[in-house]
């Protein structure tokens, strides 16, 4: 696209853009601002005059992708590539081994079943059949412990709306069982293998800005949880907890591994925070099927464990009346905790203290009193042995610089199964026996990538300083011996949100673009994530969100000075908070860059709130109801921040002589007309503000690079 060309490719002829309706009637007050939305009516996704928006600018984004002579070259290099076995971690129920696996090129993995880790393989469950198309995907799995029934959910267009059907795993026959309307869920089984908690939102009214027959944006309220008898109408399900004076509140049940106790996880936001409940199942008189009669309002008698929005908690075994969890109590780099319910007044006691540096990211129970525990170290991953009773460590596990994605077992078994992958190792299934006096990884499974060589490449991890200093880690993958002369094109990655971590992962798209078109491709650790703990996010959210955009606006800086790579030759991307990321940046330095790729962005920042789950996310955006929030995010949002660079003095000359700095990048935004995450009016809004203000396409217009969409169909986040 664009300034990415080379020299020797033509030049894209001007687009003629479709003209949006803009209704100037709508202007909002924000605690007396007055801030116009001229495209509101893009809210209305079902609506005749937004689909044929979406049309119009879907083919213009076509006819600009069809003139890249590359794409036949990369369409058959990714293919190749793609065609592959992949594989994930099993895991096990009495004796027979459950995992996922795609040969090569089917659009999902099927389930498999085995008995014993050398039996022959069985599909149980495979979501190719579940649609012609492909667009009917598997969104949730769940195993009775006696390994004899399958509850599994199905998401169409990749909703977060998922169907709950039951399966009896011997003979695979489905039970009548549907469950409708369920999201943000677990499958929480008891041990008697006679049902299972889940979650689910009353079902949304009829309408609920549906775009084609899908989305629903309407905003999810009044989740509760049932418990589902095997074998009944989910009009027979057991009301188990619903809280009508909190009607945001979102709830994950689980169930402890001794079963006896329905852990109740309870939540507001996306912040890692949350209040705990539990419910001693073993004391209930009458059983599940007897709470209506026994609790008058047909819930559960759960008692509040902890009852403030105050940290983080997470189960990970119990003892009776003694629980382990993963906690940021006082502790942003996370901690093991214990407390003992039956202690009047409950004191919690650290099993395994926060570390000074690391952040302790997971840790699961096996093999009895043991603790597989998984910490981040300067974005690599360690891993420990450690006593489940007293914390102390028994021994380290030795593992390559990557990603732990996984790890399988349970406190009944003897044997671990850890997933691996890093930017150069498409993905290993490690074996751990951890019975052993000294537990080993052996290679269970490797997934090997026919023609990758990756002695082709290199990955190493640089530190960068930001605009106020702050040292930020960056990945940089590229072929080896590269010279840095700045001629290369870059590929740079970045989210920066909600605690989430960007760790190395393996892409075969990496892989082709370094191999082909000899780009570099970076990922920036930047602010807001949750790289170094909760002190590192929060220093990329709420008032503090403006470093985010340093951050990423910086590992530019570094790489163009460096010799890595040119402005002109440098494209940005991110999805969801990173799509809003770029944007923010593209809007706030639009001469840095050669091209932006922005996925599903959170583009107004006004107004998100009022959408599906969207009000969850004010925990790291603030909310523009909040007087003094509206003022930081008015600041950004990428709608309401579209400048015309060359009427900016400081760019005037560079729009004048044509220069990267007189006029936005290449840019494409990219949505799905079935995101009921982000929902596509974000990116239909900023797409149709940002072609208006530049004046894109019009005669005598500075912005001649191309301002897309490409809009997936039947597809969501």
């Amino acid at each position: 696209m664009g300034s990415l060309a080379t020299a020797d490719e033509p030049s894209l002829p001007p687009l003629k853009y479709p003209q949006a309706r803009q209704d100037d009637d709508i202007v909002d007050a924000y605690h007396g601002v007055l801030v116009p939305d001229p495209y509101r009516w893009m809210e209305e996704l079902d609506s005749k005059e937004v689909k044929e928006f979406v049309d119009a600018q879907a083919a213009v984004g076509s006819a600009v992708l069809s003139t890249c002579d590359h794409r036949g070259c990369l369409r058959g290099q990714l293919t190749a590539l793609f065609d592959h076995p992949r594989f994930r971690a099993p895991f096990k129920r009495r004796g027979s081994y459950f995992y996922f696996h795609n040969p090569g090129l089917r659009p999902h993995s099927a389930l498999y079943v085995q008995r014993g880790l050398g039996g022959e393989p069985d599909v149980l469950l495979d979501p190719n059949t579940f649609s012609e198309d492909g667009t009917v995907s598997l969104g949730m799995v769940g195993l009775s412990d006696d390994g004899e029934h399958l509850v599994y959910g199905t998401s169409a267009s990749a909703s977060d709306w998922v169907t709950i059907r039951v399966m009896r795993v011997r003979d695979k026959e489905h039970l009548p069982d549907t469950l409708s309307w369920v999201k943000f869920s677990r499958i929480a089984w008891t041990r008697d293998g006679r049902g299972f908690f889940y979650s689910r939102f009353p079902a949304p009214r009829e309408g609920g800005g549906a775009m084609g027959s899908g989305i629903k944006t309407d905003v999810n309220l009044n989740h509760e949880v049932y418990y589902h008898f095997l074998g009944t109408e989910q009009s027979q399900d057991v009301l188990c907890w619903r809280d009508p004076d909190h009607p945001k509140y979102i709830y994950v049940p689980e169930v402890t591994e001794d079963g006896k106790y329905v852990i109740l996880s309870v939540s507001e936001t996306s912040e890692p925070v949350n209040k705990l409940y539990y419910c001693d199942l073993s004391a209930l008189a009458h059983g599940l099927g007897g709470t209506k009669s026994t609790h008058g309002n047909g819930m559960l008698p759960f008692v509040k464990l902890v009852d403030r929005f105050e940290a983080y908690y997470g189960l990970i075994a119990n003892n009776g009346t003694e629980f382990t969890f993963l906690t940021n109590k006082d502790a942003p780099r996370y901690k093991l905790a214990s407390v003992d319910v039956d202690d009047e007044p409950e004191s919690w006691t650290d099993v395994v203290p926060e570390h000074e540096k690391a952040v302790l990211e997971s840790a699961c129970a096996v093999h009895g009193h043991k603790l597989l525990v998984n910490y981040l170290s300067g974005v690599k991953y360690v891993l420990q042995m450690r006593s489940l009773v007293t914390g102390a460590l028994l021994h380290d596990i030795p593992i390559d610089i990557g990603t732990v994605n996984g790890i399988s077992g349970r406190r009944s078994d003897s044997e671990v199964f850890i997933e691996f992958a890093s930017f150069l190792t498409p993905g290993i299934i490690f074996r751990c026996d951890v019975s052993a006096e000294i537990p080993e990884m052996d290679v269970y499974r490797e997934i090997s990538v026919p023609g990758f060589d990756r002695n082709e490449f290199e990955a190493k991890q640089v530190f960068y300083p930001s605009k106020d200093g702050t040292k930020i880690p960056m990945f940089i993958v590229s072929k080896k011996g590269m010279d840095l002369d700045g001629s290369h094109p870059a590929l740079l990655f970045g989210y920066g949100g909600f605690a989430m971590s960007m760790t190395p992962q393996f892409s075969v798209t990496r892989v082709v673009l370094m191999r082909n078109l000899g780009f570099v491709t970076c990922v920036a650790n930047i602010r807001g994530g949750g790289e170094y703990g909760e002190d590192w996010h929060r220093a990329g959210s709420l008032a503090n969100k403006q470093n985010c955009f340093d951050d990423f606006i910086a590992a530019r800086e570094f790489l163009v000075s460096a010799g890595y790579t040119s402005p002109a030759r440098l494209c940005i991307e991110g999805g969801s908070n990173g799509g809003l990321m770029v944007a923010a940046c593209m809007n706030q330095r639009p001469d840095l860059f050669g091209c932006a790729l922005a996925h599903v962005g959170v583009m107004d920042m006004l107004r998100f709130q009022k959408f599906t789950m969207g009000r969850a996310w004010t925990c790291d955006f603030g909310c523009s109801e909040n007087e003094e929030e509206f003022h930081w995010l008015i600041k950004y949002s990428p709608l309401h921040n579209v400048r015309r660079p060359w009427e900016k003095e400081k760019w005037a000359a560079a729009a004048a002589s044509g220069a990267l700095g007189g006029q936005y990048p290449p840019t494409m935004l990219l949505t799905a007309d079935h995101d009921n995450r982000v929902v596509p009016s974000h990116t239909l809004k900023f797409l149709a503000t940002m072609q208006h203000v530049l004046r894109a396409g019009a005669e005598g217009s500075p912005q001649t690079n191309p301002i897309i969409a490409r809009i997936e169909r039947n597809s969501g986040h």
